[in-house]
């Protein structure tokens, strides 16, 4: 128990830092305005989990689970930002802007999380 515990804290500060430095490099590209870095993160964690939900459990890894899925992709991913940015939007009055961004949220996380794993049967057959 204490073992997997210390393996998602370290997973969690990799992941969480991740999500710093594309936090940073996407505002620099992007600027300011629309939270396209929450989206990105959103989406390559989804595809990220689904590659990983493949992988894993074909090469008998589920011992690294707690720290790449719970840990790593967990401290990366930004649903708790996902939901901040959205009211952000709304109370701004933006509120098409913050519906066009839930919903691509959304739908782009779960068409990554399915390509995540076909990604991962067709290389891992």
């Amino acid at each position: 128990m204490l073992a997997n515990l210390i393996s998602v804290a370290l997973g969690g500060a990799l992941g969480a830092s991740a999500r710093y430095l594309t936090n940073v490099g996407v505002f620099r590209w992007a600027g300011p305005g629309f939270p396209l870095a929450t989206i990105i993160v959103n989406v390559l964690g989804s595809f990220l989990m689904g590659v990983l939900v493949v992988a894993l459990a074909r090469k008998d890894g589920n011992a690294l689970a707690p720290f790449l899925m719970t840990g790593v992709l967990g401290g990366f991913t930004t649903f708790s930002a996902f939901s901040l940015d959205t009211l952000t939007l709304f109370e701004r009055g933006e509120v098409g802007l913050a519906g066009l961004y839930a919903g691509l949220s959304v739908a782009l996380s779960l068409t990554a999380i399915v390509a995540g794993v076909y990604a991962a049967r067709m290389v891992l057959a």
